[in-house]
């Protein structure tokens, strides 16, 4: 060990700058369905529930893959892992303008994206964090998180204008020639820990080489699901945060589009909705960040699960009674869209430690994703059965309230057992 050098600017802030680009490309990538799913209705005749199924199995495998991300990056670099991923991202992105039937669909968007994006997921915010920050961690991760919600500020009306005035195979283009570009800013100035500058996690003064990564790439992360399976903090963040997928990106993130076109909203002006949700939620994830350095993390999550929970059951009287409603409901759901995630993330380090945090916040990252799955196919089918999505809209409302209980059954951190082997 030795001291950290002094530096104006410690360089963990510089990786902050990428990693949030690099996730604000990811998620912008994220949201093309909810763009182009009435194109391809339109273009080729398929239907919403269809499109969903492609849709949920990105939506899956994007949580399958963070435990298993957590472990290939603590092997082989963050950086090689992320320039790794943005290259299959610009392969699938650039073959899907080629596709005619739903198969490919599946394959490109569901599998292919899938893994991409699943490796460029919440996990990297978090192993970012616990990496290079002891002191402000909580403001690292929400600002890490919140580049979901930048993501769809900066791209959602701009992909929604180029697929209404030029194409959908024209905005698709749009995200790989960002790809393109992003790529050689994460290969020169990217680095994967402290170390590699000679510096030591913000907070503390020693500089210690990393521990090199010990075990199976595969079987590490199913001994570290085996070994927090034993906690009931787990189950009640892994259900939570079930709960949480299934009322954000799988159902609203994939479905409020299509839902304000079928009340004859333009698909701009309804992207426009989603972008000033990511305005707020960038505002509130944020400060739940710097919330979740200062108060019970439990109590965040109650509050942040209850208001999500009644702001859904209002959506559908808000698609009735027309865009000001709608307004009012994009800055009440937007603040705590994925506000739920600095708390969370938190409550897992606390918990596990920072070595297995990345692998077990992986993990419940993959209930996140299951439940996204779940609305993000089964709102598509009750849509089509149903003819609106009303029902799916006030039902995940209610879970939402449900989730604000479960919250408070967490063990406060004074009492949290940390969960030993692996």
């Amino acid at each position: 060990m030795k001291k950290q050098s002094s530096s104006k600017l410690y360089y963990g802030w510089v990786v902050v700058a990428i990693v949030f680009l690099t996730l604000l490309v990811s998620a912008a990538i994220s949201s093309v369905p909810s763009v182009l799913m009435q194109p391809l209705e339109k273009e080729f005749g398929w239907d919403r529930g269809a499109v969903s199924g492609a849709v949920s199995i990105r939506i899956l495998l994007y949580g399958l893959m963070g435990p298993f991300s957590a472990a290939i990056m603590a092997r082989f670099g963050i950086r090689r892992i992320m320039v790794f991923s943005m290259i299959l991202l610009i392969i699938s992105l650039s073959l899907t303008p080629l596709m005619t039937a739903i198969w490919q669909m599946v394959l490109l968007w569901g599998v292919l994206v899938g893994i991409g994006t699943g490796s460029l997921a919440n996990v990297l915010g978090v192993t970012i964090a616990n990496r290079w920050f002891v002191k402000y961690k909580g403001l690292v991760i929400g600002m890490l998180t919140a580049s979901a919600a930048t993501g769809q500020l900066l791209f959602l009306p701009l992909l929604a204008k180029i697929t209404s005035d030029i194409g959908w195979r024209s905005a698709v283009y749009a995200v790989v020639a960002v790809l393109v570009l992003l790529i050689p800013i994460v290969s020169i100035w990217m680095r994967n820990h402290p170390y590699d500058v000679g510096s030591a996690p913000l907070g503390t003064s020693e500089v210690v080489k990393p521990a090199p990564f010990i075990g199976n790439l595969f079987l590490s992360p199913i001994l570290a699901l085996s070994s927090a399976a034993k906690s009931l903090t787990f189950w009640l963040l892994a259900g939570t945060f079930f709960l949480c997928g299934f009322s954000t990106n799988g159902l609203i993130g994939t479905h409020l589009i299509p839902a304000c076109g079928d009340f004859a909203i333009p698909i701009v002006t309804a992207a426009g909705l989603l972008s000033l949700m990511g305005l707020f939620d960038l505002i509130g994830t944020t400060l739940s960040g710097w919330l979740s350095d200062r108060f019970d993390s439990r109590w965040l999550l109650f509050w942040y699960y209850g208001l999500r929970g009644l702001s859904l059951i209002y959506l559908p009287q808000a698609l009735g009674m027309g865009y000001t409603q709608l307004t009012i409901f994009a800055v009440f759901y937007g603040l705590d869209w994925i506000a739920t995630v600095p708390p969370t993330a938190k409550l897992t380090s606390d918990t596990f430690g920072k070595e297995k945090a990345g692998m077990i916040f992986g993990w419940i990252v993959v209930a996140h994703q299951a439940g996204a799955s779940v609305a993000a196919y089964g709102a598509g089918v009750m849509r089509d059965i149903l003819g609106s999505y009303t029902v799916p809209f006030v039902i995940a409302g209610f879970v939402c309230l449900f989730a604000s209980l479960m919250a408070i059954r967490i063990r406060s951190r004074a009492s949290q057992v940390k969960v030993q082997g692996v």
